[in-house]
């Protein structure tokens, strides 16, 4: 079959457990493959994936080759593929707009990174990348709260003619406008918001679905996370933690079966602790009241290497994207949206998405349609807020 090529924004520690992953399962059988959700996408394999473009501001990386890149610093996520072949492409500078906050500056260069002074793309120059490069797919790793940034680059997606998948909580794929634009240029969509492999949310939302179904009433409830990667050092700002807020926070209400006020839930990153490195570890409380209304409380810690926690899932999106690209679908997938990400245009229960989403890969369209107006099959719709 034909190579699934996609262009990357950000070669942060997401995007470098991403692309060992394409070289570390090409010698696996599926039975030795652990972590890999499907390891047969409509007849694509882990290792048809193929970077053909990419796009940083850090100066270490820029011109290098990607496979290289993706092990300077600040990345600092577990290598457990470090002997992979050059693969022929070169990071292009991107464009910074509000994709690094000024506060990482005063860090230590180790910590963060050095922003390069190479002249910036402009929007014509992104496009031409894109279409020079066959691009299938363009894959969002942009760091949490760079709004202009990824609408800059959602721009050159739809003027080049490729679809997206978008890895951030920036709402596209929530958005109708944006939405309606990807289906109105005949391209597929996938997104908000990446949900790792077993992560917080996905962690919460189960956690919450059990209190519904054995009867326990929900009164509060908090996540708290660590970490010690530049994802968590970019969050420090406050400012840029409005939609990241928002998609965790909605990822684990829609799982409740009564909303919680806003004073009754706090999800969302926490602090930065450097030693951490990419090691993330979630704090959850849920406290609730049961049989004769006795009150109860539920305490639980994770502890998880937070990258490849994210590329598991990773993998199997952009597989789906291309599957959609096969199969002429155009708009919102919204069943690899529900179960792969935290901020889908609409929210399902996770047993439902997955359903759903095993009935995409089989390529069960008219089924799938029928699941999402039968009223068993009913999901939530996202607010998308700014």
């Amino acid at each position: 079959m034909s190579k699934v090529k996609i262009a990357i924004i950000g070669l942060g520690n997401c995007a470098s457990s991403l692309i060992q992953g394409l070289y570390y399962y090409r010698n696996k059988t599926a039975e030795e493959a652990i972590g890999i959700l499907h390891w047969d996408i409509g007849g694509y394999k882990p290792w048809d994936i193929k970077v053909v473009a990419a796009f940083d501001i850090n100066k270490r990386k820029i011109n290098q080759d990607v496979n290289a890149a993706i092990f300077e610093k600040p990345n600092c996520t577990t290598i457990f593929c470090p002997d992979i072949p050059s693969a022929g492409v070169s990071v292009h500078m991107g464009k910074i707009l509000d994709g690094f906050s000024d506060h990482m500056k005063y860090y230590p260069e180790d910590e963060t990174f050095v922003v390069s002074n190479e002249k910036e793309p402009t929007k014509e120059e992104v496009v031409q990348i894109l279409k020079d490069s066959k691009t299938d797919i363009l894959v969002n790793y942009l760091p949490v709260g760079s709004e202009k940034a990824t609408h800059f680059y959602v721009e050159c997606a739809l003027e080049a003619g490729v679809a997206l998948v978008n890895n951030i909580p920036v709402f596209i794929a929530s958005d109708p406008i944006w939405a309606n634009r990807f289906k109105e240029k005949n391209l597929p969509l996938i997104g908000d918001d990446i949900k790792s492999q077993l992560g917080a949310t996905i962690t919460h939302r189960v956690l919450s679905d059990i209190f519904k179904k054995r009867g326990v009433k929900i009164d509060r409830t908090y996540q708290l996370n660590t970490g010690g990667n530049t994802d968590f050092l970019n969050m420090l700002n406050r400012d840029r933690l409005i939609s990241k807020k928002i998609s965790k926070t909605e990822a684990v209400q829609s799982a409740m079966e009564t909303r919680l006020s806003d004073d009754n839930v706090h999800i969302g990153p926490s602090d930065y602790v450097p030693w951490q490195k990419d090691n993330k570890i979630c704090f959850i409380r849920i406290e609730g009241r049961l049989f004769g209304d006795v009150p109860m409380n539920l305490e639980m810690r994770l502890s998880v290497e937070d990258s490849p926690n994210s590329a598991g899932v990773a993998i199997d999106t952009i597989r789906c994207a291309k599957l959609a690209l096969d199969r002429k679908q155009v708009g919102i997938l919204e069943a690899p949206s529900a179960y792969f990400c935290k901020h889908p245009p609409v929210q399902f229960p996770d047993d439902k998405a997955y359903s759903m989403m095993e009935e995409f890969i089989k390529g069960g369209t008219e089924q799938l349609r029928e699941m999402s107006h039968n009223s068993r099959w009913k999901g939530k719709q996202a607010t998308v807020k700014v």
